[in-house]
């Protein structure tokens, strides 16, 4: 069973998001290298979720204006 990601955790900086183990940062236990990968939040800022493939599509261009 896979563990729920959480959105905007207390203290992204503490733990290792690299896999489900959600492992302490100086204690990782996958072997998935040696540095913890940072939560999304620490890489993108708080408002991760709000751009990327789940965005609203853009709004379209402003048309060029017309000459006068």
């Amino acid at each position: 069973m896979v563990k729920k990601f959480p959105i905007h955790p207390k203290h992204p900086e503490r733990i290792c998001w690299g896999c489900d183990k959600y492992c302490p940062a100086d204690s990782l236990m996958c072997g998935n290298g040696s540095v913890a990968t940072p939560h999304p939040s620490e890489l993108f800022g708080e408002d991760w979720m709000s751009w990327g493939l789940d965005a609203g599509k853009p709004d379209p261009p402003a048309p060029p204006e017309a000459p006068e």
